[in-house]
C-alpha cells in the first residue's frame, strides 16, 4: 500500500500522531512543521511547512493533515501533486479570514500573559481531551504557543479553496460532527476534483487523537483504496463523492 505522511495541528508536534504510528500497521511517518516540536524557535511560514511535508515524501504518499496540518497538506498537494497520491484533511474545513484568525490571536494574548505563558493551562487541556498516554506524548513533544501569530498570518493569506481545486487526486474530508472547524465543509467538497466527505458522529475537533483507532481505520481505508487504484488500470478516477 502507499505510505502515509502525517501532519500535525497548531502548537503540537509529530508526537500528536504517535498512537496512529503504533496502530496503523502500515508504512508511515510524521513531520514537525517549522516552529513546532524539534523545530521550535524557527519562524512558521506556509512555504516552509510545505517544504517539510514534501521533504518527508520518498514516494507518492497519502498525506494526512489535522487542523493546521490539513491546510498545510492541501498546500503541499496543490504544489507537489506528483508526491501526493491522496489527501486526508481532518478538522480543516473552515475558510481562513478574520473569523478564524481573531480567536487564535486573542487566545495567544491571553496565554502569554500567564506566568507560565499558558503551559499549565495547555497541559490540562490536552490531559482532559486526550487518552493519557497520548496526552503525555503530546506534552513531551512541546506546546508551541509562541507560534500562533505566525500561523494566523500565514493561514489568513492562504486561498485554500483555490489551491485545493488545483489538486487532481482523491481527497477525503473527515470531520467530527461536533467540530467547529467543519463550518464550510461543503464548499471544500465542491472545490475537490475528486472528493468525499465523512462525518464521524459525536466526535469533536481532536477526532484523530481522541478516537485514534477509529481515525486510523479511516486512514487505512483511504490508503487501501489508493493501492487498489494503482494496481488496477483505469481506476485512478474511481473516487466518487461520499455522502455529505
Amino acid at each position: 500500500m502507499v505510505p502515509v505522511v502525517f501532519v500535525h495541528g497548531i502548537r503540537l508536534s509529530r508526537a500528536a500522531w504517535s498512537e496512529q504510528l503504533e496502530v496503523l500497521g502500515h508504512p508511515a511517518k510524521a513531520v514537525d512543521l517549522p516552529g513546532h516540536g524539534s523545530r521550535r524557535g524557527e519562524r512558521f511560514t506556509l512555504d516552509g511547512a510545505v517544504d517539510a511535508v514534501a521533504g518527508a515524501v520518498d514516494e507518492p504518499a497519502l498525506v494526512v493533515g489535522h487542523s493546521l496540518g490539513g491546510y498545510v497538506a492541501i498546500a503541499a498537494a496543490a504544489r507537489h501533486p506528483e508526491k501526493v497520491a491522496g489527501l486526508v484533511v481532518a478538522g480543516s474545513t473552515f475558510l481562513p479570514g478574520r473569523t478564524l484568525e481573531t480567536p487564535f490571536r486573542l487566545a495567544h494574548r491571553l496565554l502569554i500573559r500567564l506566568p507560565d505563558r499558558g503551559e499549565g493551562l495547555s497541559r490540562r487541556q490536552f490531559r482532559t481531551a486526550l487518552p493519557p498516554k497520548l496526552a503525555e506524548a503530546v506534552i513531551g513533544g512541546g506546546i508551541a504557543t509562541e507560534v500562533i501569530p505566525d500561523v494566523a498570518k500565514a493561514i489568513d493569506a492562504f486561498d485554500v479553496l483555490a489551491e485545493l481545486g488545483t489538486y487532481p487526486g482523491p481527497t477525503w474530508l473527515i470531520n467530527g460532527s461536533r467540530d467547529h472547524f467543519r463550518r464550510h465543509e461543503h464548499r471544500f467538497l465542491d472545490a475537490c476534483a475528486d472528493g468525499r466527505l465523512i462525518n464521524v458522529p459525536k466526535a469533536g475537533h481532536y477526532l484523530p487523537m481522541a478516537r485514534g483507532k477509529e481515525f486510523a481505520q479511516l486512514v487505512l481505508d483511504a490508503a487501501r483504496s489508493l493501492s487498489i487504484a494503482v494496481r488496477v488500470p483505469g481506476k485512478s478516477g474511481a473516487f466518487g463523492r461520499g455522502p455529505g
